[in-house]
């Protein structure tokens, strides 16, 4: 039935369109963005207790995944990929890779940030050591828990990759397994980890006995809190939403053809929409976290590429001058 739908150059020219687009888009704001990230939390703020080892951890699954977009442009510009079916294959699970990263980071920044403002006397350097641990645990899970994606489907026929990879055969039970887990533990429970923190910060702002002090370290901690839930559901609800439907066309399950354009043109916006994270991390970064905004707008910071600017210049004149006492000459 999907065979008879017509519309297949139409189709993909829109797709490869709103890809290119929107990861052009991406591109240079969030490599500028999560390079910055990464400078400010490493050199600056390596003693802050505020989970700044999962924001550095953030900072680099974004990094990655903005380091792939030249491939992915490139391939939806020129409907052609040269690179090869490894290449292709690795930029593929790196997608998932960084999206599921993402959500596991955010949500342990969600939860670490809620636990501060409800026991602040309890975080050591212990908790700093448990975090990293947590980091590289989330790291191994969400690499394995990536694998079923690119196994599940075949290598590029030229020219193809990417979104428009085939579907491998994989029987019913398989794939419904597939996409309840990534349902359950890439999405739902992560959500529920971020909307209590929320709830549970919010109602300690909203406690009489808290005195001046507190309560400003606690909006501080709703501020985060609530900007890492925005984000969440702004990138990563329409996706895990629309995620159920697209494998239901992909496996060539008997749909119409009007609900499977409609999932179709739908798919690239939500996954594009999943890659936006990438620029809007570092913005929660710069809003919502003092030592980054500090460090960033720091006097020395500034003072120091005026400096480099002068040194440059007055080498510059020094060797114009050289050169034109020797024209003199």
């Amino acid at each position: 039935m999907n065979e008879t739908c017509g519309e297949e150059d139409d189709l993909r020219q829109y797709q490869h369109f709103i890809y290119a687009l929107i990861y052009s888009i991406i591109l240079v704001p969030g490599l500028i963005g999560n390079v910055l990230a990464l400078w400010v939390f490493r050199v600056y703020v390596r003693e802050t207790k505020k989970a700044v080892i999962f924001m550095i951890n953030l900072a680099a699954a974004d990094l990655l995944q903005v380091l792939s977009l030249p491939l992915r442009i490139y391939y939806y510009l020129n409907d052609s990929w040269p690179f090869g079916q490894f290449l292709c294959m690795f930029c593929f699970y790196l997608k998932y890779v960084n999206m599921y990263a993402s959500i596991y980071f955010l949500a342990c920044i969600s939860l670490r940030r809620c636990r501060l403002i409800h026991h602040p006397l309890r975080y050591c350097s212990n908790k700093q050591r448990f975090d990293r641990g947590l980091c590289a645990a989330g790291w191994l899970l969400v690499c394995l828990g990536c694998l079923p994606f690119p196994l599940m489907r075949r290598g590029p026929d030229e020219p193809l990759c990417f979104s428009e990879l085939p579907l491998a055969d994989v029987t019913k039970a398989a794939g419904i397994t597939l996409i309840v887990l990534a349902e359950i533990l890439g999405f739902l429970l992560p959500l529920a980890v971020i909307l209590s923190c929320s709830w549970r910060t919010v109602a300690s702002l909203c406690e009489k006995t808290a005195v001046l002090h507190d309560r400003g370290e606690k909006r501080k901690a709703l501020k985060m809190v609530l900007s890492c839930t925005a984000v969440f559901l702004v990138c990563f609800a329409p996706y895990h939403l629309t995620f159920p439907f697209h494998f239901l066309v992909k496996s060539r399950s008997e749909v119409s053809c009007a609900f499977r354009n409609t999932v179709l043109r739908c798919h690239p916006v939500t996954l594009c929409l999943a890659s936006l994270n990438s620029c809007l991390d570092p913005i929660i970064h710069y809003f919502t976290t003092n030592e980054f905004r500090r460090r960033l707008s720091r006097p020395e910071l500034p003072d120091s590429f005026q400096l480099r600017f002068l040194l440059r210049s007055l080498s510059w004149g020094t060797e114009d001058t050289a050169s034109q006492s020797e024209l003199g000459h």
